[in-house]
């Protein structure tokens, strides 16, 4: 069984599929571990590190590629780097489906089988293999520490000879994994901290966390949750009424960190201009939901935007991998979870199991098609119905 271990193409994506311990745990398992010369380096992982843990270095991607069993990934693969791929081969990485189908057939005719790590289902079994949250705590984390280094001022109270500095007040907007580290970092730097969500579970996460707690709570708001725990999309009239809460909040702000994001829906906008304005000069909007179109009106992605009053809007892409060592660390460990229940250890090699509910979950495309029910292309959903 021949694992690989490709090198990020995007620019903006320094993270890997590996490190140097899910190495030795693949190789434990029997794997023949390839990894693509320089895949680890932006990570602090050098080819000297995998080929010291196991694994046999590739001069390039394609080398990777050629003849493996398993290719494990961050971002989803261009069905260009698949070229020569061995029919049924399983690849595996966070795959971005939702608006990317015409990318997904393209994959499909590579004969690979495509897995989505970030559609794993939200059971106790996967809560290992969960790449949202492992990611989303990180970046949440992160927004904290670059909103301290955009913003001008100390963020806990300080008491001096040379007079009393107020503590920074950050408003949090979003509570779900992302929200709470946020939450939990800005508290321990010592700032005056609310956050807001339409999730009712999230009121006592919020104040267990030590912030206050601010929402409409109206008979929508107590309906506001599906079944797999994500935020669901709120009406107009609500949305309005929660618009006309928050923007006086907002206004009295230094901090304000956005992180709602919606599976297959662009991100909400919760932000406005309006409320921009109000704010004093110097303030911060961290915007986490920047590459699904932005919680803050005005957020550019990859940009920091500095409003007439004197705000920064701050877009930063792919967060997470602005801690990229601890970023790719945590990654690897979902991916050899998932990974390891598809090997069986008697044998010490592939034996997928087709009918599980993580691989039914997960699996995009599989024997030339997209096999998804929420990615078929439609006359093909059609003759299945």
């Amino acid at each position: 069984m021949r694992l690989s271990i490709v090198k990020e193409t995007a620019a903006t994506e320094p993270r890997v599929s590996a490190s140097v311990e899910t190495v030795k745990r693949f190789v434990g398992l029997g794997a023949e571990v390839v990894v693509a010369s320089g895949a680890g380096l932006a990570s602090g992982v050098s080819d000297a590190d995998f080929a010291g843990a196991g694994a046999s270095i590739a001069a390039d991607n394609a080398a990777a590629v050629a003849g493996a069993d398993v290719v494990l990934a961050v971002r989803r693969p261009e069905a260009a780097a698949l070229t020569g791929i061995k029919p049924g081969a399983l690849v595996i990485a966070i795959a971005d489906p939702y608006g990317h189908e015409a990318a997904l057939a393209e994959i499909a005719a590579t004969g690979a089988s495509l897995f989505a790590m970030e559609l794993m289902p939200r059971i106790t079994r996967a809560q290992v293999m969960d790449v949202l949250s492992s990611q989303a705590n990180l970046a949440g984390y992160r927004a904290v520490i670059d909103a301290s280094a955009e913003f001008g001022r100390a963020f806990p109270m300080m008491m001096t000879a040379a007079g009393t500095v107020p503590a920074a007040r950050v408003f949090i907007m979003g509570a779900g994994v992302a929200g709470l580290q946020a939450i939990a970092t800005a508290r321990r730097l010592g700032a005056v901290v609310s956050a807001t969500d339409v999730r009712p579970a999230a009121k006592e996460q919020v104040e267990s966390l030590g912030a206050k707690f601010i929402a409409v709570e109206d008979e929508e708001f107590k309906q506001a949750e599906t079944a797999g725990g994500y935020a669901k999309q709120m009406s107009a009239e609500y949305q309005a009424k929660q618009a006309e809460l928050t923007a006086s909040h907002i206004a009295k702000q230094d901090i304000v960190i956005t992180t709602a994001l919606i599976p297959g829906r662009p991100a909400p906008k919760l932000v406005s201009a309006a409320m921009v304005a109000a704010m004093k000069a110097g303030s911060v909007l961290i915007d986490l939901a920047v590459e699904r179109g932005g919680n803050v009106e005005g957020a550019v992605p990859g940009e920091i935007v500095v409003t007439a009053n004197g705000a920064k809007i701050v877009g930063h892409l792919n967060v997470p991998g602005r801690l990229a060592a601890t970023a790719s660390q945590l990654y690897a460990k979902n991916l050899y979870a998932f990974v390891e229940t598809l090997i069986d250890k008697g044998s010490k090699a592939l034996a997928v199991k087709w009918d599980d509910e993580l691989v039914k979950a997960t699996l995009l495309t599989k024997d030339g098609a997209i096999v998804h029910p929420n990615f078929k292309p439609a006359d093909a959903a059609a003759s299945a119905a």
